[in-house]
């Protein structure tokens, strides 16, 4: 008998037998930006491949580290793939995010921590006694300690993890902790991928089995996506056709999340009476749902920019202004 056949009978009984299991919503993980839960009809959900990309210095690992850090605060298993940055990195970046998030005007930065972390502030003793001297950071620990059992980093090699090195990874927290993690991948053209010398073949077979991951084991699955060169110089916003590799993509995604600079996409006429307002704009990045199998797409939401400590705020909201697709300013 096929087990990929499955009856509406049977789907309706099996569904009906894990919500009565289950105590939550336990097919939804909450991303914490509440603008983007809203429109996303909850957060990132089960068996959903959500891409997220942007051009160069917009934040998209920090943007995905927060939402990693979110969805294990909030009970979670989560696992992150990084192949750019090492796990102490992500320590650094979630501790700088929590620092920023106790609203002290006078709290540690990235470098501050970076500094402590490193060995090269002068301090003495292991990491706890330098941090003594660190604002913010003390109490930032005390409530990670609720939460990093749960956030687990894979410190990922573009020459070595591949699909089935992250299935065996996925499937170790699994059996350990009794539940599949969210999965995020920073960034997914650097996953192994041998098959085919040509990029766009790689990407498709990438993609397709990370779709394919998110169903099996019924998880979100969050990768970031490097933008084409065409994209990053046109002098358009990115979309769907700036992705990097192959549409498969655009298509395969459930989610596709776009970010950009508010300051190169709003419309002129705002800036005609008071030019001072590209600097005001230059605080905030433009989150874009460009697609969204699960409710709405072609949303504009954004959020105010905190990268002195490695975090978005949280409480976005709709873009008011008008955006135009051409960047007024480009870097």
């Amino acid at each position: 008998m096929d087990l990929d056949v499955h009856s509406l009978s049977n789907v309706l009984d099996t569904t009906d037998a894990r919500l009565r299991a289950e105590t939550g919503p336990a097919r939804m993980w909450p991303s914490g930006f509440g603008a983007l839960d809203e429109v996303l009809s909850g957060g990132l959900r089960g068996g959903n491949l959500i891409l997220l990309s942007g051009a160069q210095g917009l934040g998209k690992t920090t943007m995905a580290v927060q939402m990693a850090r979110n969805a294990a605060r909030s009970g979670r298993q989560v696992l992150y793939f990084t192949y750019e940055h090492d796990p102490q990195n992500i320590l650094e970046r979630v501790l700088a995010l929590e620092i920023g998030e106790l609203n002290d005007p006078q709290g540690a930065n990235l470098v501050r921590i970076r500094q402590a972390f490193e060995g090269v502030d002068h301090g003495t003793g292991g990491l706890t006694d330098r941090l003594v001297d660190v604002k913010g950071a003390i109490p930032a620990l005390q409530k990670m300690v609720n939460y990093t059992d749960r956030f687990h980093v894979h410190r990922s090699s573009g020459n070595v993890t591949n699909m089935q090195v992250i299935t065996n990874a996925v499937e170790q927290v699994w059996r350990q902790f009794g539940e599949a993690p969210m999965v995020v991948v920073d960034y997914l053209q650097k996953v192994k991928e041998d098959s085919s010398d040509i990029e766009a073949e790689r990407v498709t077979v990438v993609v397709e089995n990370l779709k394919d991951l998110s169903l099996d084991a019924k998880i979100p699955v969050l990768a970031i996506v490097a933008a084409d060169k065409d994209g990053l110089e046109t002098g358009k916003r990115l979309r769907a056709q700036h992705l990097r590799g192959s549409t498969a993509l655009a298509y395969e995604a459930d989610v596709l999340l776009m970010l950009a600079h508010k300051y190169q996409i709003i419309a002129r006429h705002h800036l005609v009476f008071d030019a001072g307002q590209a600097e005001r704009f230059k605080d905030w990045a433009v989150l874009s749902v460009e697609k969204n199998r699960n409710g709405r797409d072609g949303v504009d939401l954004e959020f105010r920019k905190r990268f002195d400590q490695s975090r978005y705020e949280e409480d976005g909201h709709l873009v008011v202004e008008k955006l135009v697709d051409e960047r007024l300013y480009v870097e």
